[in-house]
């Protein structure tokens, strides 16, 4: 696959929930394309369905109805037990509040998903310390995370996201438990990784601060994409909130 070609192809997806009496339209006839090594952000009000398509994207869901394709699979093909399988060798996922197991030191973290390969516990820990290190934290592989910072903890995350190499990195609202200075630490790291790894990250975010660091920005609402002029005074509007430089003025910064 070129990285040219789309890594995620979103096909006429919709997705509806039936909350009591009340059928809820999460996604309507939504199609999307996203190519390989793009850092992509999903944005938009609360309820707008952003975190449905992402659920989708990343085989934690499925369409009610179209087609949602990652890397060459059909996911709407794919039993439970695949689709399990298929997570675990292709999608990395990072979460606001970070989801590490306290009992467990960094590097224990961060080795985790390594648990469902062939890899010996000697190999574990050796792809656990190099994605430590990839993220500038293998001088505190061995440390809890109630001795690690927020920002910390959150670089611990995104090392036990991309420690099986991972076709795919989903963040959901990766800043949003972050001070301003963490937060733009961590989006010029997963901007890194997209650099220096050509990895393909698709990120939920309410952050302003992420037009500056992500190749594109989808806007949602009501579960429908907004057209190219909706979404461009959507970006502009964000910036002013934040008095930011255009994407394209900083991206390569």
């Amino acid at each position: 696959m070129s990285a040219t070609e789309a890594l995620i192809d979103v096909r006429n997806v919709t997705r509806h929930y039936q909350r009591g009496p009340d059928e809820i339209h999460a996604l309507d006839d939504l199609t999307l394309s996203i190519p390989t090594g793009h850092f992509v952000a999903l944005m938009g009000p609360s309820g707008s369905g952003k975190s449905t398509l992402l659920n989708l994207i990343s085989g934690i869901d499925r369409p009610s109805s179209g087609d949602v394709v990652v890397a060459g699979q059909t996911l709407n093909d794919l039993s439970e037990d695949e689709l399990a399988k298929w997570r675990a060798r292709h999608v990395g996922l990072i979460f606001q509040f970070f989801n590490l197991i306290p009992v467990l030191s960094a590097r224990e973290n961060v080795a985790l998903p390594l648990l469902l390969t062939d890899l010996s516990k000697a190999e574990q820990g050796e792809r656990a310390r190099t994605a430590l290190r990839v993220v500038g934290l293998e001088d505190r592989m061995d440390h809890f995370p109630a001795t690690l910072s927020g920002g910390e903890q959150q670089r611990v995350a995104i090392a036990r996201a991309v420690v099986t190499d991972p076709d795919l990195i989903v963040a959901d609202e990766p800043t949003g438990d972050l001070d301003a200075r963490n937060a733009e630490a961590i989006l010029d790291l997963l901007r890194a990784l997209k650099t220096s790894f050509g990895k393909t990250i698709v990120m939920v975010t309410h952050d302003p601060r992420a037009l500056r660091f992500v190749d594109d920005a989808h806007h949602l609402d009501k579960g429908v994409l907004l057209d190219d002029e909706a979404a461009a005074r959507a970006s502009e509007a964000l910036q002013a909130s934040l008095g930011s430089a255009p994407p394209t003025e900083a991206v390569e910064s």
